[in-house]
């Protein structure tokens, strides 16, 4: 019976959180409660079950809480400003150095994991410039979007963080090994980047001179109040050192950004109320997403502490051939990123890969290596053609593109890099 409830909290999961019925905090922690409470547990038990989930993931929550105000904070100093300043005036009238540029601003930009900041800064940093050169807007948003989504692997981003929750591994153990694989992506980025690029300059050459009014970023007046350009060097030297702390293990998980929000708060802004309203620029994203976070725990907690997602797996595995069984996270790596079109990341990190992670492990494939299979596409390259992340629309709104013509384009490109991950992964013995 225990198989029986779990499915049923995980169809209910999916068919509430995509109908959009109700919040999806409502989805993770009432509905296995619920059927906790059904199945004949305890309120002494269940509360037992949501403290161990809580437990193991506080520092994951912790530390996306803290992330998030970081970059926040960051991007509002200024420091990728002469990098994207740098691009456009490098990029001059060429269009293969203009998409290129536009996938490097990309990057940087989503050093937050945050895809509505990303395509809110690299869109209207670029489209000024695609217009002059009448270069396509649809290329541009391809181009954000696939840099977007292959650097939305970084450890404090959606899909990783929940991957980590839900399987109750360590989001570093879960993310470092992935590093070369993520390199190569970006590297493939920047490829597809150059050719989009190159079918741009066959239509239309290189423009020699750009208008004076394109190389200008406008600011407004209270953008340009926070702004501390003089602080540049040190805010850089921070954040590498911030890093570097976090993908080295040289503290406990989350320390980096918990000691990194307070010491870039001071560096920039010495007075206390401006320290406050930095913050508060940046609570509702943060306070939203660690929520989200801090409920999965319940969520977790519940159906892995009552055996539902052991019986669950049971039965799965008894239906699954042994050479498929093994196959499992290969198969996932690949399709991952048609994945990001069917399940939005709550109710595949949360409701489907438990079960699956179980399943594999009956075959004898740890936990973690199917999170590394999940995070090569699943709403990572995956989620900017998406219709089921808030941020897709976000982009062809700024571009002024279709929905339908950025995935004709963007979708065997995203496909194509994502499977050249999965086969680094596979090298790497990664999946396996």
């Amino acid at each position: 019976m225990l198989a029986l409830y779990g499915f049923l909290i995980i169809v209910i999961l999916l068919y509430l959180v995509l109908t959009k019925k109700t919040s999806i905090h409502f989805s993770l922690v009432i509905v296995p409660i619920v059927f906790a409470i059904i199945a004949g547990f305890s309120f002494d038990e269940l509360g037992e079950f949501m403290g161990a989930g809580l437990t193991d993931i506080a520092h994951t929550g912790i530390m996306l809480t803290f992330a998030t105000l970081f970059f926040g904070i960051m991007f509002d100093t200024g420091m990728f400003d002469p990098l994207i300043k740098g691009v456009i005036r490098f990029s001059g009238g060429n269009p293969v150095k203009i998409t290129i540029g536009t996938a490097i601003i990309a990057m940087a930009a989503h050093l937050d994991g945050s895809g509505a900041s990303t395509f809110l800064i690299t869109v209207s940093a670029m489209l000024p410039i695609y217009r002059a050169l009448k270069m396509s807007p649809l290329t541009l948003a391809v181009v954000a979007g696939l840099a977007a989504g292959t650097m939305n692997m970084v450890p404090w981003g959606g899909p990783t963080i929940r991957a980590a929750t839900a399987l109750g591994v360590d989001v570093i153990d879960l993310y470092a090994p992935m590093i070369p694989v993520q390199i190569v992506g970006l590297i493939c980025v920047l490829l597809a980047s150059f050719w989009l690029g190159y079918q741009e300059k066959k239509k239309l050459g290189i423009i020699t001179e750009l208008p004076q009014s394109v190389l200008e970023r406008d600011e407004n007046s209270e953008e340009e109040s926070i702004k501390r350009p003089k602080m540049i060097i040190p805010n850089l030297i921070l954040t590498v050192l911030i890093i570097v702390a976090l993908v080295t293990g040289l503290f406990p998980l989350a320390i980096p950004f918990v000691m990194g929000v307070p010491l870039a708060l001071v560096l920039n802004y010495r007075d206390v109320k401006m320290q406050q309203e930095r913050i508060e620029a940046h609570a509702k994203a943060t306070i939203y997403t660690a929520s989200i976070i801090f409920s999965a725990g319940i969520f977790t907690g519940v159906l892995t502490e009552s055996g539902m997602i052991q019986a669950m797996a049971d039965t799965m595995s008894g239906a699954v051939p042994t050479t498929g069984g093994q196959s499992l996270p290969i198969i996932l790596a690949f399709l991952g990123m048609p994945l990001s079109l069917v399940f939005d990341p709550d109710s595949f990190y949360f409701g489907v890969l438990p079960v699956l992670s179980a399943t594999a492990s009956e075959f004898g494939i740890d936990p973690i290596t199917m999170g590394r299979a999940a995070i090569i596409g699943q709403m990572t390259v995956g989620f900017p053609v998406s219709p089921l992340t808030g941020s897709t629309f976000l982009l062809i709104g700024l571009a002024g593109v279709d929905l339908g013509d950025l995935q004709k384009k963007a979708i065997p490109l995203a496909f194509g890099i994502s499977s050249v991950m999965a086969i680094v992964a596979l090298i790497l013995g990664l999946l396996s």
